[in-house]
């Protein structure tokens, strides 16, 4: 460890990870033509279709994190460049169902691939992807993920 991280706290050491991670992926799908969050979405798409799922923007928002409105222009992206399809969801016509076409799916499978490869870079420290360590660290960060966090902050009680 660093002396740069030694005295870091969890939230910076987070924030770097991240950042860390979507550079990796930046950088390892864009000869596909993607970028890391045009593959979260496609990523995503392609599992939850594998499930025999075919989620809304809306849907596809919440299990992504990314915010609906950019989903939308996302998908919009992908739409144009054959990727992606999207319909009018007939139970509610506000709402549009998201699908991949067949280009879409043959993209997705490589970015996966790649993908995969970053990630057993990223957890080789750790004993690899399937390694119980590993297994322990994603139940961590699933856990953090989970935890709500409460809005309120220093700043709205002086202002109070």
């Amino acid at each position: 460890m660093s002396s740069a991280t030694e005295s870091a706290t969890a939230g910076f050491l987070v924030w770097r990870l991240s950042m860390k991670w979507r550079v990796a992926v930046d950088r390892a799908v864009a000869p596909l033509g993607l970028t890391h969050a045009q593959y979260a979405l496609l990523g995503s798409l392609y599992g939850m279709a594998r499930s025999g799922r075919q989620p809304s923007q809306r849907q596809l928002a919440d299990h992504t994190g990314l915010e609906p409105l950019y989903v939308s222009k996302l998908a919009r992206a992908l739409e144009t460049a054959g990727l992606v399809g999207r319909t009018r969801d007939p139970n509610d016509p506000r709402a549009m169902r998201l699908s991949l076409t067949e280009q879409g799916h043959d993209v997705t499978r490589r970015a996966v691939k790649v993908v995969q490869g970053l990630l057993d870079q990223m957890l080789e420290p750790l004993g690899g992807r399937n390694s119980p360590r590993a297994r322990e660290f994603t139940r961590e960060l699933a856990i953090l993920l989970e935890a709500p966090l409460d809005p309120h902050t220093e700043n709205d009680e002086e202002q109070s």
